[in-house]
């Protein structure tokens, strides 16, 4: 879940500075970052705190596939790359999502909302295929879902732009 966007210092002062809180603290900075990554200057912070070497740190982000070194969209697609949903029509989504967002995976769109990657499994095998756009997980998809899906997203997005202006 994203939390209220909050200060570095006070992400880190909820966590004892003890190793096994790595992942706790960079999930934190990576959700209340408006680009949803892991800028150098937090790892380092992270490193500083917990009292061990970079590279440890940047070991850590650089592994594990929830973790991006490099800025992304504000909304996250990751969807199910799993056998189950290969076989469920995974290649129409693709298609779908590459003709909605003019990207391919792992690019962000020009408007900074959208940055689609895949993972190895959502664990929603019942509703094959299936992605997850930040925390939502939307199943039993067809090319007609993904477009209504993310229109969803475009049209929230548009409104809290007319907001601000």
């Amino acid at each position: 879940m994203v939390h209220p966007k909050m200060k570095k210092k006070n992400i880190l002062e909820k966590y004892p500075p003890l190793l096994e809180n790595v992942l706790l603290i960079l999930h934190d900075f990576q959700n209340n970052n408006p680009r949803n990554y892991l800028p150098e200057k937090d790892l380092a912070l992270t490193a500083n705190y917990l009292n061990t070497p970079y590279s440890s740190i940047y070991g850590v982000a650089s592994y594990y596939t929830m973790f991006s070194l490099k800025p992304r969209g504000k909304h996250i697609i990751r969807i199910c790359r799993s056998p189950v949903c290969h076989m469920a029509g995974l290649s129409d989504i693709f298609t779908e999502l590459h003709k909605i967002l003019k990207i391919n995976l792992g690019e962000t769109t020009s408007d900074g909302l959208f940055t689609p990657e895949t993972t190895e499994c959502l664990g929603q095998c019942d509703i094959a295929p299936a992605m997850a756009v930040d925390e939502a997980i939307y199943g039993n998809l067809t090319e007609k879902k993904v477009k209504a899906i993310l229109g969803k997203y475009m049209k929230k997005s548009s409104r809290a732009r007319r907001k601000k202006g």
